[in-house]
């Protein structure tokens, strides 16, 4: 089935559910505030729906593969089910690229990103640079500058989630400081 169809077809996905819903490409996320029992049953209620629904148009969620994130810190972490099969609880969830965690904290993100850049940085030394000179990451430096730089452009769909954070990183003996 080609992408617009697709879209039609789910298009009525969230027409009974009193919860929001984010759809994208065969992705679907539900959310809303659940400060009580009344508010916890109403969820279920919305998940069960959305299972009717799956079921009625034979596009059934898998359940193994839906699991339920708790923000805040007085949440009362209900349970939540889908098709009888109790949903696991995640602390964190990658979604287009970002890495989501249940504090809402950029931090797990960041590190992957001054990782991934360190990587790149070593593989451009070791092939551009010959083995016996030694150079020290700076800002100044032509390679500070190129680090920082692909730190930015690694960090660049995170800038949505955790803008303005700063994040401190150590290396050996020197510490290494990039802005998000």
């Amino acid at each position: 089935m080609g992408p617009l169809l697709f879209l039609i077809f789910i298009n009525d996905l969230d027409s009974d559910l009193l919860s929001s819903l984010l759809k994208f490409a065969d992705d679907t996320k539900v959310f809303t505030r659940v400060n009580d029992e009344q508010d916890r049953e109403q969820l279920q209620a919305d998940l069960d729906c959305l299972t009717e629904w799956s079921e009625k148009w034979q596009m059934p969620f898998n359940a193994s593969k839906c699991c339920v994130m708790h923000l805040g810190r007085s949440n009362n972490k209900f349970e939540y089910s889908m098709r009888n099969h109790k949903l696991e609880v995640t602390n964190e969830e990658r979604d287009l690229g970002i890495i989501v965690s249940s504090n809402l904290k950029p931090a797990k993100q960041c590190q992957q990103a001054y990782a991934k850049a360190s990587r790149a940085l070593g593989l451009l030394h070791s092939k551009l640079l010959p083995p016996v000179m030694i150079i020290q990451v700076n800002s100044q430096t032509a390679f500070g500058i190129l680090y920082l730089r692909l730190v930015a452009i690694l960090c660049q769909g995170q800038s949505a989630v955790g803008a303005g954070t700063t994040q401190i990183h150590q290396n050996g003996s020197r510490n290494e400081r990039f802005a998000i």
